[in-house]
């Protein structure tokens, strides 16, 4: 029987053959993922929405305009709210702490904060998230539907949306034009 290994703090990219447009071409995060399941945001889908707007939204005051983008994190739950960020001495109301290096919070106190400069430096809002049910995410694994790597912040927050995903496989030292479709059987 084969060991199970959990992708928390991995990064899922989608390979070439994944045709739901949820996930065509995207990174995720994965925020957690254990015998129960797997939940993870999209990290390189923009929307046309940016921070400002939800505030509006959310009757938040803001002293300056705010131009953070808002990313579709996922399928599930469109209307949550997620911030991924970098830990930072402010503890939130409903933060999770993924790794070292990156915490998810889904209260409205960060919010609050980052529209009044006291938030965390790095931040990837997003509106939804991805789920998967018990073992759906192995068995995709081993479907090739996803390839995964451990995580990098830079991609998450300093890397250009549209770039991500060319970034994720080349961190892998893949050559994008050798992806396969076909999964590997010995």
């Amino acid at each position: 029987m084969l060991e199970t290994t959990y992708l928390t703090n991995n990064l899922l990219i989608a390979m070439p053959n994944l045709a739901d447009p949820n996930f065509l071409k995207t990174v995720t995060y994965v925020c957690m993922h254990n015998e129960d399941g797997a939940m993870g945001i999209v990290i390189n889908r923009p929307m046309d929405i940016d921070l400002d707007d939800v505030l509006e939204q959310m009757d938040i005051e803001s002293s300056n305009s705010i131009q953070i983008p808002i990313f579709d994190g996922g399928p599930v739950q469109r209307e949550r709210g997620f911030v991924l960020h970098q830990p930072d001495h402010q503890q939130w109301n409903a933060m999770l702490k993924v790794s070292e290096e990156v915490n998810i919070t889904t209260s409205r106190d960060i919010i609050v904060d980052i529209a009044n400069n006291k938030g965390p430096n790095e931040v990837l809002i997003a509106l939804g998230y991805a789920g998967w049910g018990a073992g759906q995410l192995e068995q995709e694994m081993a479907d090739n539907i996803w390839l995964n790597t451990l995580v990098d912040n830079q991609i998450i927050f300093n890397t250009p949306p549209n770039q991500r995903w060319k970034a994720a496989v080349e961190s892998l030292g893949i050559d994008l034009n050798l992806l396969s479709a076909e999964a590997g059987h010995a």
